[in-house]
């Protein structure tokens, strides 16, 4: 039997893109679904009914949830293809586990903060954002990547979200690169690899769709 393999995703989602490139990165092909998540389809709600979230990838029908979660899979199941996305030492691994999930805290739940929330409330959650990365650019240090001189975990983890730092700049009026120069450098070599230039979406797009999504919402 083939084996079936199905991302139900949305094109913008920095969750997805981490699935994304992980997925190119053992270059596995699957089939992707564009999820509206204002009308969202009966089989996200059944593949994920808890959270009714995406990212949801379906191996040969059955579905894996949460975006470190579904890469962690990817790596264990696709252990054969190119070098793994997780260190082989387990303190390393708990370590890198350790930052991706300070990602999601400390840049995903901020970075929301930004682009989804009043002009009030973006001057403090910008401030918290550029204390985050400020760790992270301390942790990366001068390596080329947070692994060392392999791309890895928490470089997926985090790279989706340079596609959103155009949209915080403009809506906070700060630069990222000002304060934290090595991340952004770190960020430009990773998009010289393959499997991120072609999973993550263009920052322009991005902006736009905050844009008329904050108009709606009247938030500015």
């Amino acid at each position: 039997m083939a084996e079936e393999l199905i991302l139900l995703d949305e094109w913008l989602s920095m969750f997805g893109m981490r699935v994304r490139i992980a997925l190119a990165e053992k270059d596995t092909k699957y089939e992707y679904k564009e999820e509206d998540l204002m009308n969202k389809s009966q089989l996200l709600q059944k593949m994920n009914p808890i959270h009714k979230k995406i990212p949801v990838l379906i191996h040969n029908g059955k579905p894996i949830c949460e975006s470190i979660i579904i890469v962690e899979y990817i790596d264990e199941v696709w252990n054969d293809k190119a070098p793994p996305l997780l260190p082989s030492d387990p303190y390393q691994r708990a370590q890198a586990r350790f930052w991706a999930d300070f990602v999601n805290k400390k840049v995903g739940d901020v970075g929301g903060r930004i682009w989804a929330g009043k002009r009030d409330e973006i001057e403090v959650a910008k401030k918290d954002l550029m204390e985050g990365l400020k760790e992270l650019e301390e942790v990366l240090g001068d390596k080329a990547y947070f692994g060392g001189d392999t791309f890895g975990f928490v470089d997926i983890a985090l790279i989706p979200f340079y596609s959103w730092f155009y949209t915080y700049e403009a809506l906070g009026n700060f630069k990222v690169e000002a304060e934290c120069p090595k991340l952004i450098t770190w960020a430009k070599r990773c998009k010289q690899r393959e499997s991120v230039s072609k999973s993550v979406a263009d920052e322009k797009e991005i902006y736009e769709f905050v844009v008329n999504y904050r108009k709606s919402l009247e938030l500015d």
